[in-house]
């Protein structure tokens, strides 16, 4: 029996090369795109997520302002003007924070080595997400800040604007904090467990509930390293400057030895503490 020889082509290459992309900053700025886009994605489409981080802070604003005011006796109603910028924060807050947790949720299931293999800058990745976490925060802020007349709020053009660049500000903190929290974690159950035991003394501490003038001392000094505080006077004081009554006397802001802090140097330190924390999770992030 003979054995017959094929020829064999000699024009297939034995191996077939695979172009990857370099990375680049356009590429990076497309990355960024697509994960925020996700992120809000992932946000419209929860709609039981949306309406349970809405319901808090209506019942602080008109179920507690409202029963508290009954202790000011004619100053009612007053009392939700002064909640009203720790309602809008208290909005941003869980949405915004809860929001980084979707890098939880995509590493445990899997989905972050998908990422991970594109040809993007890991930092890249972290600050899609924190837009998407910052814009949905915002969204949230929005929609508080349009029941806002209900409580008493006297809308302007330039109040309306000075709110929304602050509540961005203020989300994309937020944000870039639960971010710095999530890079480490590994299960999402204590990601939101963890999320709770920070998220409420940062909100207790902050004034957003009550005045931060006129505190004990070892509260006020608690409230002045507070990051949150910073964040929640800039709101009160804009929204104060708007009504008339003597609520502006009762919180004048946030002082340092007797110097009132001015608000751009608060958003400056709420700005700084937002790099700080995006800037150390991508560092933590690139060792992962």
């Amino acid at each position: 029996m003979s054995v017959i020889d094929l020829p064999v082509s000699q024009d297939l290459p034995e191996t077939v090369p695979v172009r990857v992309p370099e990375r680049s900053f356009r590429s990076d700025l497309r990355a960024v795109k697509i994960v925020w886009q996700r992120e809000l994605l992932r946000f419209f489409r929860d709609k039981p997520r949306i309406i349970t981080a809405l319901l808090q802070p209506m019942l602080y604003l008109f179920v507690l302002g409202t029963g508290m005011s009954s202790l000011f006796g004619g100053a009612r109603g007053n009392l939700k003007v002064f909640l009203f910028p720790g309602v809008m924060t208290m909005a941003i807050l869980f949405t915004s924070f809860f929001s980084a947790g979707s890098l939880v949720w995509d590493r445990e299931f899997g989905f972050m080595r998908e990422m991970l293999v594109a040809p993007v800058r890991r930092g890249a990745i972290l600050l899609g997400k924190c837009l998407g976490g910052a814009t949905a925060g915002a969204l949230q802020g929005l929609i508080v800040l349009g029941v806002g007349g209900l409580a008493g709020i006297r809308y302007s053009v330039s109040l309306v604007l000075t709110l929304v660049g602050e509540l961005l500000v203020v989300a994309f903190a937020i944000t870039a904090l639960g971010l710095l929290v999530a890079v480490r974690i590994r299960r999402i159950q204590s990601f939101m467990a963890l999320g709770q035991m920070l998220l409420m003394p940062l909100f207790f501490l902050s004034g957003a509930l009550f005045p931060v003038s006129g505190l004990p001392e070892w509260l006020a000094i608690l409230t002045r390293i507070d990051p949150l505080a910073y964040a929640v006077d800039p709101l009160r004081r804009a929204v104060l400057a708007n009504v008339d009554g003597g609520l502006a006397a009762v919180a004048p802001g946030i002082t340092w030895f007797g110097w009132t802090v001015p608000v751009l140097l608060e958003l400056a330190i709420v700005v700084c503490v937002a790099v700080a924390a995006l800037v150390t999770a991508s560092a933590m992030f690139r060792r992962d």
